[in-house]
């Protein structure tokens, strides 16, 4: 399976910012599509998954203010009321309904700045 996020950029406290991630090859094995974020100097965190029954799990600190979803080989991250925090690199990862991993996004950057 290959992915490829974007979507990502400059945006002001407070803004939102959709992140999408792309995927081709084998679809049908994708279980799971999740998001992960690396800031500087910090190591990568998973922000929100979404299963293939539709089923999502966010970590605390977004939650309430990201949103997971997916249609066919699309997954998208929308991401409201961003603070400075959450900049970071958005990664995100498909893995198969044996809980493997079935590749990795490039990964986009989210600056959230006045």
């Amino acid at each position: 399976v290959q992915l490829q996020a974007s979507g990502g950029g400059l945006v002001q406290p407070g803004g939102s910012l959709r992140l999408s991630c792309a995927a081709s090859g084998s679809i049908a094995s994708i279980r799971s599509i999740m998001w992960h974020r690396q800031a500087p100097g910090r190591q990568r965190e998973l922000v929100a998954v979404i299963d293939s029954d539709g089923a999502t799990n966010y970590a605390d600190s977004v939650k309430g203010r990201f949103t997971v979803s997916r249609d066919n080989g699309m997954g998208y991250l929308q991401m409201s009321s961003l603070k400075p925090e959450d900049t970071a690199v958005y990664y995100c990862n498909a893995r198969s309904y044996y809980g493997t991993s079935l590749g990795w996004g490039q990964g986009t950057l989210v600056t959230v700045s006045s």
